[in-house]
């Protein structure tokens, strides 16, 4: 490409959110990758355990949630060995770790094996979790901010693309072919840990030494405890739209199956366009006001997708649950990638293993717990979901401001 190319090119780039892609093709590819593994997991280990196994639904379903709790430590776990030998290393053993759970899935036959192999497979993922934020300040220190948004777009992709490759597969094939699949995916995860493997990072450099005074160090904690808690009705939020959303539609509002398909679709569709633009223009220097924003934004989600749901409201189903899918999509973009780059970057020690640890044990308790509660609420009362959820939403909301350092005189900053 000649050098007048490249410079029509860049303009175009910094409009679009893009982060310069040159020279980082195996990180894209592994990140992409990584997410189409992701993509494949729920459906094929469901399917493969009911269908190929002839394990009874509820069985799986205990097997399944009890091999995720028992890998809830690991995000501590990795997190030390992040501190020992980086977030590189990490991010590759855990996708290896996947992949060998995934290998063992051919030979399981009791409830047990299925226990024992999503340990392995949930470890891997939370240790990908736990690395994978600080590994980009690690790839692309000055541009970590557009990559935050950037990765969270390639997920969305990657994940539509692993669950639509499962499904069509298993539309053309059959249930036959869930053992094919299965051994794909165990593929994928090492192709991913191969590209991460031929990563050269390097630690970004720190400003000033921050002060480490007891005083200090435990405002620091008691903030970064803060943006735990605020991070867990985003996570809620996450599960419920892959836990609810289906059987919400379907058995509440007595909508068509391809009614949750549209939704994720939509979801997928603005998510993946617009989360680079949106984060570069709007939201460039307040992470914290993108978190508001979102919370906001999140909250009158729930409010449009708890309408249909009311008495004498049945009718707005189709145009509510359309409004809560955008409103929902938006949200993601303005939260995702600002609560992720709040968690490397709030305190002086946020990168380091013992907080990213600490970030990534939200996100795996809100997802083990999240199917047991939303369902149960569910059950209670279709709007009873909604309502916890934006109640959660607003409780985050009010307690952002306390993510603000204090300055010298105690006040905190305004953005």
């Amino acid at each position: 490409m000649t050098a007048p190319a490249n410079a029509r090119r860049a303009p175009t780039a910094r409009r679009l959110g893009l982060p310069a892609l040159r020279g980082h093709g195996l990180f894209v590819t592994g990140n992409l990758i990584d997410s189409v593994g992701n993509g494949m997991l729920l459906p094929l280990g469901l399917l493969y355990c009911t269908d190929v196994l002839s394990l009874p639904l509820a069985v799986v379903g205990a097997a399944i949630t009890a091999g995720q709790a028992l890998a809830l430590p690991v995000t501590f776990l990795a997190g030390r060995l992040m501190d020992r030998v980086g977030p590189r290393r990490v991010v590759v053993w855990a996708n290896v770790l996947s992949a060998a759970g995934f290998a063992l899935f051919l030979t399981a036959r009791e409830p047990w094996h299925i226990a024992g192999v999503h340990v392995l497979v949930q470890a891997g993922i939370n240790m990908y979790f736990t690395a994978q934020r600080t590994l980009i300040i690690h790839v692309a220190p000055a541009e970590h901010r557009a990559w935050f948004a950037f990765t969270g777009s390639l997920r969305n992709i990657g994940l539509a693309a692993g669950a639509g490759t499962a499904a069509g597969a298993l539309s053309l094939f059959g249930t036959g072919s869930l053992r094919w699949l299965i051994a794909v995916d165990a593929a994928t995860y090492l192709l991913a840990a191969a590209c991460f493997a031929t990563l050269t990072t390097s630690p970004p450099k720190r400003d000033a030494a921050p002060p480490n005074g007891p005083s200090a160090r435990s405002g620091h904690t008691r903030r970064y405890l803060v943006l735990v808690a605020v991070n867990i009705p985003y996570v809620l939020a996450q599960a419920l739209l892959s836990v609810l959303v289906a059987v919400y539609a379907t058995r509440a509002l007595d909508l068509p199956a391809s009614a949750a398909s549209l939704l994720f679709a939509v979801n997928t569709v603005i998510v993946s366009a617009c989360s680079t633009v949106v984060t570069a223009h709007l939201a460039p220097k307040a992470p914290r006001r993108a978190v508001s924003a979102g919370y906001l934004v999140m909250t009158a989600g729930m409010g449009a997708f708890a309408l249909p749901a009311l008495p004498g409201a049945a009718a707005t189903a189709w145009a509510a649950l359309v409004v809560a899918i955008v409103l929902f999509s938006v949200a993601e973009i303005l939260l995702g990638p600002a609560l992720s780059e709040l968690s490397v970057t709030l305190t002086p020690q946020a990168a380091g293993g013992f907080t990213q640890g600490l970030y990534q044990f939200s996100w795996a308790v809100g997802m083990v717990a999240a199917p047991a509660l939303f369902t149960l609420l569910l059950a209670a009362d279709p709007v009873l979901p909604w309502g916890f959820e934006a109640a959660a939403c607003l409780v985050a909301l009010f307690a952002v401001p306390a993510l603000a350092a204090p300055d010298r005189h105690g006040r905190r900053s305004p953005r």
